[in-house]
């Protein structure tokens, strides 16, 4: 497997402002051209965290993602973040409209086609439940030979949703939140966890910053290897990037040297 370079992009969020947050990371995009081959955004990176308000939500084709898209192609590199996305004619189980925190990866070619998941796990305190639908599927995709799985925030705390099949093995498991600082420890015990178990690398990124509803973050955006080691972090309480290459072939080697993976539980998940 050949080499992948990632960056993390840790950002504050101008408030439901989609223009003003694209025009700030087409400028960071330029920075980053041909330096790297995927950059990984924060959740809800041009809008804030606010699932009540539906006023935000785009289809797959809409501004914000026919945008991204472009932009991706022109720098030629791959971005991944997340959005409020509807699907016009999809309903809830209450009959209306059905919305969802949709994570994308916008491959860093016009001809090449983006992919989506819908969150999983919703933040019921907080009130995402009540506005949006759940995710019914997994997404793994590949990109340049390697197989990248996407969860969103709040996915993190539920490992059975991430766990690396013996099938069709992920390489990188890729996390995009907006994570308050009030529960931070919780963020950082976690994200090591979720790379042993699974043999993965995992590329986390977090938001800064406070929202209008006063909630505070401060970063915490990191890259662990599969054995857990800290790789690369963005320093907390600010906006900044970082970038690290993952070796393919050393996971690779460590996978078929030390195969606990074949010890563990099959299960399936319902609902």
């Amino acid at each position: 497997m050949n080499p992948m370079r990632v960056t993390l992009m840790q950002a504050d969020i101008v408030w439901k402002d989609k223009e003003a947050n694209l025009r700030r990371l087409r400028e960071r995009l330029e920075e980053l051209r041909g330096k790297t081959d995927l950059v990984v955004l924060p959740e809800s990176f041009a809008t804030g965290f606010d699932p009540e308000d539906i006023s935000l939500a785009e289809t797959n084709e809409g501004f914000l993602m026919a945008g991204l898209h472009r932009m991706a192609a022109d720098t030629g590199l791959a971005v991944a973040g997340t959005f409020l996305a509807c699907d016009p004619g999809t309903f809830g189980a209450d009959g209306k409209n059905a919305y969802y925190n949709r994570a994308f990866f916008m491959p860093g070619r016009l001809q090449d086609s983006p992919s989506f998941y819908d969150k999983r796990h919703l933040f019921s305190i907080g009130g995402e439940a009540k506005y949006l639908q759940k995710g019914q599927e997994r997404v793994c995709l590949a990109f340049k030979g390697w197989n990248i799985c996407m969860q969103v925030c709040y996915d993190l705390r539920f490992p059975v949703w991430s766990r690396n099949y013996q099938g069709e093995p992920y390489h990188l498991l890729i996390y995009m939140a907006n994570w308050p600082a009030s529960r931070r420890q919780a963020w950082d015990l976690l994200l090591p966890a979720r790379a042993v178990e699974n043999y993965s690398y995992v590329c986390a990124v977090n938001r800064v910053g406070t929202d209008p509803n006063g909630l505070k973050y401060d970063g915490g955006s990191a890259a662990y290897s599969y054995m857990g080691e800290e790789l690369a972090r963005v320093p907390d309480g600010q906006e900044g990037c970082v970038t690290l290459t993952l070796d393919g072939d050393r996971q690779e080697y460590f996978r078929r040297h030390c195969p606990m993976w074949r010890d563990m539980d099959k299960f399936g998940i319902n609902g």
